[in-house]
């Protein structure tokens, strides 16, 4: 496995594989991997020739009282985790080599960054569809993967691959799940013994969703306090947001109806949480 630091010598890799017809497979990552990167980077080793994994903490997509600089890093770790799963490459830039100085550019993708996340996290999708695209022109991916409970984040990224033509096929990978249904993420090690017990309740709380549309609930207002109410029922929750959204044009819908989005986003303690879940009626 080979460890690139600068965009220069990525680029150069890049090059060379392309001048030998391999495909690359990209699964771009903030570190501190668990089972659902892994299970990313197995699917890309699957579908394509190399694999290569970037490792970057993007700080353009934090706000000012989020957690930059206490997200988990541990590169030696991630270097394991990943040389396990047959990554070819991790492409391991710091922030001046993403952003020197005189960086003037972001990209924006609108209307679907209104609600959720990008309404209660102003400006965090600009700095995501910047730095995807900028690692999209440096890596040059035949295919990029991405999980799922990242919804929305998928969403933005296939409106702006689309809208702006780039040649690369973007794969969404279902959610991996811990043993109670807790969706992986890096942030779950911010949560103390008792707060883990409390945050399979988002899991639950979806499928609980689930169970009443499929029951024939159709108002979305019911299923929200529905949802409310079983989270609030425990300490130290508080949520950000619950919103049903049509799936594929992610405009919040008040009767549920054809294939629906299920999203919310539920601090537990001082830690931020996502999931979501997809129904189909």
């Amino acid at each position: 496995m080979i460890i690139i630091e600068s965009i220069k010598e990525m680029k150069d890799y890049r090059n060379k594989m392309m001048f030998e017809n391999k495909t690359i497979g990209f699964v771009p990552t903030m570190g501190y991997l668990h089972d659902g990167h892994l299970s990313l980077a197995k699917k890309a080793k699957e579908e394509n020739d190399i694999v290569v994994m970037s490792i970057f903490v993007n700080p353009i997509q934090f706000g000012p009282n989020e957690d930059f600089e206490r997200y988990p890093r541990d590169f030696e770790r991630d270097k394991n985790l990943a040389q396990s799963v047959g990554v070819d490459v991790i492409f391991y830039p710091n922030a001046k080599e993403m952003y020197p100085n005189g960086f003037k550019t972001n990209v924006s993708v609108k209307e679907i960054t209104d609600i959720m996340c990008g309404k209660s996290r102003p400006g965090h999708f600009d700095g995501v569809a910047t730095v995807v695209l900028k690692l999209f022109n440096i890596v040059k991916p035949t295919k990029a993967y991405f999980g799922k409970k990242d919804a929305q984040q998928l969403a933005v990224i296939r409106q702006m691959v689309n809208d702006l033509n780039l040649d690369v096929e973007i794969v969404g990978c279902e959610i991996v799940r811990e043993h109670d249904g807790l969706a992986m993420s890096s942030r779950n090690t911010y949560l103390n013994e008792k707060q883990r017990k409390i945050a399979p309740i988002l899991y639950k709380s979806l499928l609980t969703a689930k169970d009443m549309i499929l029951q024939g609930e159709k108002n979305s207002e019911v299923i929200k306090n529905k949802m409310s109410e079983m989270i609030l029922e425990k300490e130290e929750t508080r949520i950000d947001y619950i919103e049903i959204v049509d799936y594929n044009s992610f405009e919040i819908v008040d009767e549920i109806k054809g294939k629906v989005l299920i999203s919310l986003a539920v601090f537990v303690g001082n830690t931020r949480l996502i999931d979501n879940i997809t129904v189909e009626v």
